[in-house]
């Protein structure tokens, strides 16, 4: 009996281990909270509206009441959150090997418009203390993907500066029409035709910090990311905080024009139909190119002394109510350019639905 048990003593000591192992494993499984991923996962196969359009219009006159500087972004979008990747943009994305193509990775289209003034509209001279007339008309197609606890988004846009981007039309029409402004009288002095092309990157992390209360949440949610191309090149980094009921944690800020804080427009509205959220943020640029302060890239044209190190400062609010969402944000931007009297203030509102 004795060499009986000493002979199985070191099976009976493995199974216990094994046992333990076992209970201990499943205790941690349970206690690791799921990843953004799988929470974001779940939610797609649960969702019954995939697609989302968005219109974002930011304005100096509904921010700052002012009519100087960046003066208006128009911006509608197309977001696809199980469409397939096109493959030229899935060859590109990669090129970069921190971004994952997986079940969460969604896809959209944009089209867009700026228009940039200098501060008095209503001079027909050559300003040369202030910023270039310009405008920029766009298009971009990106995809913003998540893998674990963080967002990737990776956008490509195409377009052109100068008289083809119809800036000059965009604004006077809209003084003539609907705002009952000043005629803008120096576009004659805007930058010449100039393709133009960025390519962007940024990484979020939703769950950085994250405070739960029984009917709340609070999250905050730094970033990083960058530009390249003859339209921006810089890099940035920052920090956005949102708050929100704790049923409706799964929203995400709205799109803006870029160099703005990012965001896809995503939201998903519980059973109760209507919800809001609070959020607000910080981001800040180191600037290497910026066209609509350095000028034409290929031919001699107005340009001023750019400032290398910008901050932005938003604060904004928005409300869904079953499949429609409005957003609110008001937006300042420290000065550009060495010879700016003032910082910029502009509102952006975004027009959101899904089906």
């Amino acid at each position: 009996m004795k060499l009986f048990y000493i002979s199985y003593r070191p099976a009976h000591l493995l199974l216990l281990v094994v046992l333990c192992l076992s209970q201990t494993s499943h205790a941690l499984a349970e206690s690791i909270p799921p990843t953004v991923e799988e929470n974001i996962s779940q939610r797609i196969d649960r969702l019954k509206d995939e697609s989302f359009w968005n219109l974002s219009i930011e304005n100096d006159l509904f921010g700052g009441g002012t009519d100087q500087y960046y003066t208006s972004g128009v911006r509608l979008s197309y977001f696809d959150v199980n469409t397939t990747v096109p493959v030229f943009i899935d060859k590109i994305a990669e090129a970069f090997p921190t971004f994952d193509v997986n079940e969460t990775t969604s896809t959209y289209f944009s089209i867009g418009q700026n228009i940039f003034t200098p501060d008095n509209i209503e001079v027909s001279s050559l300003q040369q203390d202030d910023r270039p007339y310009a405008g920029f008309l766009y298009g971009s197609i990106g995809l913003a993907s998540i893998e674990n606890n963080h967002i990737d988004d990776f956008e490509l846009s195409l377009g052109i500066v100068g008289p083809a981007a119809f800036g000059e039309e965009t604004q006077k029409f809209i003084h003539e029409n609907i705002s009952n402004s000043p005629e803008p009288l120096g576009w004659d002095n805007q930058l010449e035709n100039e393709p133009g092309l960025i390519l962007s990157y940024g990484r979020r992390w939703p769950v950085f910090y994250q405070k739960n209360w029984p009917d709340y949440s609070f999250r905050l949610e730094p970033n990083v990311g960058f530009s390249l191309g003859n339209i921006y090149t810089y890099a940035n980094t920052g920090m956005s905080i949102v708050f929100a009921p704790h049923r409706s944690r799964y929203q995400d800020t709205p799109p803006r024009v870029r160099p703005a804080i990012p965001g896809t427009g995503f939201f998903d509205t519980p059973d109760e139909k209507f919800s809001w959220f609070l959020f607000g943020g910080i981001d800040g640029r180191a600037i290497a190119r910026n066209i609509f302060l350095d000028g034409n890239t290929f031919v001699d044209s107005h340009s001023v002394d750019k400032k290398h190190f910008v901050a932005d400062a938003n604060a904004g609010f928005a409300i869904s109510y079953d499949d429609f969402r409005l957003s609110y944000t008001v937006n300042y931007r420290t000065k550009e350019f060495d010879t700016q009297d003032n910082e910029a203030i502009f509102g952006s509102l975004t027009f959101s639905t899904r089906f």
